[in-house]
């Protein structure tokens, strides 16, 4: 670290030089230099210039500046090592390592470079905080709800551990199933046989399949029974020996299936059920996932991971969205709850005049 003096007469400032080797400097940068712009975005006290393979940044001596320009040499470093470690840098990466740092939970180069799996020279890792205790909470139980809106990895990280698990053969098959009921549509009035009609709902299971194995292997998986894609109601009557299954799209099951599907747990098997309880589609009734978050949370051996906007990898704009929409409906709820509350009133004014 080199510190220098304001030429002009200023409160004295800091400098710290990073060196960089040339294929980390490239994807520390990253396109057109976006993970570098984000890096500043988070730290607008602090000057960074680039030359060759070194970083400079730098910023006036006060309190606030000092401590930005700490934050972000830890932020460089931590990338840096990230970059060594092959990992693929993006902006949600430099963005979730920020928040890691800023919360003091750890450090991000070990939290964030948990690979699950290789597929087609991509790791498949955790990217957030939320997600890494999500994926770790899956080593660690016997059942796990995953519950967040979209874009938190939810569905793609259990299908990563649940083909890690095979591969490893810690279990013998993978069982992946969903509710065949979406936006309150009815199957019996989709075209086509029954096999038609239930594998749009499938449909994103198998393409997640898709994307973590060989596209020659998975049909002879699917053939050989190792995998099975099924709807829930096929479930009923079954006891899951030896098997990781998976239960999406769980926010669109009756409380009587949610019963159903957990007691087909068997020995040796693990069970993740994602779902995201303000996309409720079932056209009436409760949903079995908002009800089970009260009935199991203190059964040992099941954990509820929630996840969260901060922990979406999609587009950041899929963030700022999910963020809307939660605020309007508290207001929503608020508005609600002022409305029953001025009719109960009312009706309550008029019984005793």
């Amino acid at each position: 670290m080199v510190t220098s003096d304001n030429a002009q007469g200023r409160v004295p400032g800091r400098r710290i030089d990073v060196q960089v080797d040339g294929v980390g400097m490239v994807r520390i940068l990253g396109t057109n230099d976006t993970l570098l712009k984000r890096l500043e975005s988070h730290y607008p006290l602090v000057d960074v210039h680039v030359r060759g393979n070194n970083i400079t940044l730098s910023a006036d001596g006060d309190p606030e500046s000092d401590a930005q320009l700490d934050a972000a040499h830890r932020l460089v470093e931590e990338l840096t090592t990230m970059a060594k470690n092959g990992a693929d840098l993006g902006v949600g990466e430099v963005t979730q390592s920020a928040r890691i740092l800023r919360e003091k939970s750890g450090s991000p180069a070990e939290l964030l470079s948990q690979s699950i799996l290789m597929s087609r020279g991509t790791s498949i890792r955790p990217k957030t905080l939320g997600q890494k205790e999500y994926v770790d909470a899956i080593d660690d139980n016997t059942i796990v709800f995953g519950i967040g809106p979209a874009g938190t990895g939810k569905t793609y990280l259990a299908m990563a551990k649940a083909v890690q698990a095979l591969q490893r053969k810690e279990v013998e098959r993978i069982i992946l199933t969903r509710p065949a009921v979406e936006a309150g549509e009815r199957l019996g009035f989709l075209p086509g046989t029954l096999t038609d009609k239930i594998d749009p709902y499938l449909r994103p299971l198998y393409d997640a399949l898709g994307d973590m194995m060989e596209p020659d292997l998975v049909p002879k998986l699917l053939a050989a029974g190792t995998v099975e894609v099924a709807p829930l109601a096929y479930m009923r009557g079954r006891t899951l020996n030896n098997a990781f299954i998976i239960l999406d799209e769980a926010q669109n099951t009756t409380p009587e299936q949610m019963k159903m599907f957990l007691t087909r747990l068997g020995f040796g098997s693990t069970m993740v059920v994602t779902g995201d309880i303000t996309q409720v589609d079932l056209p009436v009734g409760a949903s079995g996932l908002s009800l089970v978050t009260r009935i199991l949370s203190d059964v040992d051996d099941i954990h509820f991971a929630t996840l969260t906007s901060a922990d979406v990898v999609r587009h950041t704009l899929v963030a700022e969205i999910v963020d809307a929409y939660t605020t309007y409906e508290a207001h929503q709820q608020a508005v609600d709850y002022a409305r029953r509350e001025n009719t109960r009133t009312s009706g309550r004014r008029k019984g005793q005049s």
